[in-house]
């Protein structure tokens, strides 16, 4: 006891030299970081009354700076749920508060130096909630001699719930129908708005259902009705042309009579006046009458759009020993062409595949810039007429072999003018 005594200063001093040493180690081995935390951290809001409700937005995370040795970091990191942010609003009433947002950190030693929300404000509100009739809003007006009937709708009555002052701003809820033009009834699950007074949509709320089902029955009224359009067409196209399209707008037109058994005795079209081709060679865009009976009448324009394609009828021909041209020779060189003439099978139309002269077609090969010796040359094709495509050049290629000039031998191609 004696010695223990005499040597407490010692034995203090060498249980502090041994912290030293190992907080030394320690730090070498698993050195503090300081450091932001590599995620936003969401803030969680726990402890609400389920009576109340939160008014307003609130910040979804922020941002944290720490110091922890290195292997916490590696722990904190690995783990999602090590670092939490939290607002308790536990027993807190209705209005609004500056709610501290707490850190759960489960790993330790961890110090937090920053962080970028340190408080919210919070504004709590009691739920209400209220019953409410839905109207149906039709939009536009359905198509002349057309009329809607009395709607069917489900369920014609909504729930709202909320926070009370947004509650208490609903006047109407309500569910809106567009039937401009139509023509037949129509279904359909509209979503419902809710508006003020003033006509405004209030957002915000919850809705039990936030869907109705709406059937709106739409008749056609006595002495009308509705007939597909034909288009009367006389006359011939011009030859080696053919019709590739008839269209008419609209196609339907409606029609009326105050005595309704006229429309009634119809047939389901009614035809336009004649519309003569003439010996047509190219598209006709026009306006046609329609020829109705005494006492009926077409509601709208009295005439209809009609649009006939005309293109001419496509055709192939067959042309054997054209001859082929030579150009880019300069006068130092000649050429010989083996062979020296070609067969083409080209397609158009017929008009001008009918008309089409030898004089019409040029054929070259070029051989500016090739120097002396044998060549494989594709032949160029072209046609005065546009329209006129090369289906198959025979031979595909033409040997050419150039050599120096030396007056015209048989079977050679003295240098040409380029085009």
């Amino acid at each position: 006891m004696k010695w223990l005594i005499e040597n407490t200063r010692t034995l203090l001093i060498a249980i502090i030299l041994a912290v030293i040493v190992w907080i030394s180690a320690v730090n070498i081995s698993d050195p503090n970081l300081t450091q932001q935390y590599p995620a936003p951290v969401a803030i969680e809001v726990v402890g609400l009354d389920p009576n109340m409700v939160v008014v307003g937005d609130l910040p979804e995370s922020l941002t944290i700076s720490m110091i922890a040795p290195s292997s916490i970091w590696n722990e904190m990191t690995t783990n999602p749920g090590a670092v939490r942010a939290i607002v308790d609003l536990s027993g807190v009433p209705e209005g609004t508060h500056i709610i501290k947002v707490g850190l759960q950190i489960t790993s330790r030693p961890v110090e937090v130096i920053s962080r970028s929300v340190e408080t919210v404000e919070v504004t709590l509100e009691r739920v209400a909630s209220k019953k409410l009739e839905v109207d149906l809003v039709l939009r536009g007006e359905p198509a002349v001699g057309y009329e809607t009937r009395n709607a069917k709708f489900e369920p014609r009555e909504v729930t709202i719930s909320g926070p009370a002052s947004l509650v208490d701003r609903v006047s109407t809820a309500e569910v809106e129908l567009v039937i401009a033009g139509l023509r037949q009834d129509i279904q359909d699950d509209l979503a419902v708005t809710l508006r003020d007074v003033e006509g405004d949509p209030v957002r915000g709320l919850t809705l039990s259902p936030s869907v109705i089902s709406v059937s709106q029955p739409i008749l056609q009224l006595g002495g009308y009705r509705d007939i597909a359009v034909k288009v009367n067409i006389s006359g011939q196209q011009a030859g080696g042309y053919r019709v590739t399209n008839i269209s008419v707008f609209p196609p339907v037109v409606t029609v009326y009579s105050q005595n309704p058994a006229l429309v009634a005795d119809m047939p389901g079209f009614v035809e336009t006046e004649p519309l003569n081709l003439n010996g047509g060679s190219e598209d006709i865009d026009t306006r046609v009458a329609l020829v109705l009976p005494s006492g009926v009448e077409v509601i709208g324009d009295q005439t209809v759009k009609v649009q006939v394609g005309i293109s001419a009828i496509e055709g192939s021909l067959t042309l054997k020993g054209l001859p082929v041209q030579i150009v880019g020779l300069d006068s130092t060189e000649s050429a010989k062409l083996s062979p020296n003439t070609i067969d083409l099978i080209i397609t158009g139309p017929l008009p001008e595949l009918d008309g089409l002269k030898t004089s019409d077609i040029t054929i070259l090969v070029d051989v500016t810039g090739l120097g002396f010796g044998t060549h494989q040359l594709t032949p160029t094709i072209t046609f005065i007429q546009q329209n006129i495509k090369t289906q198959s050049i025979n031979p595909g290629t033409i040997e050419v072999i150039i050599s120096p000039s030396t007056g015209t031998p048989t079977g050679t191609v003295t240098p040409t003018q380029t085009p």
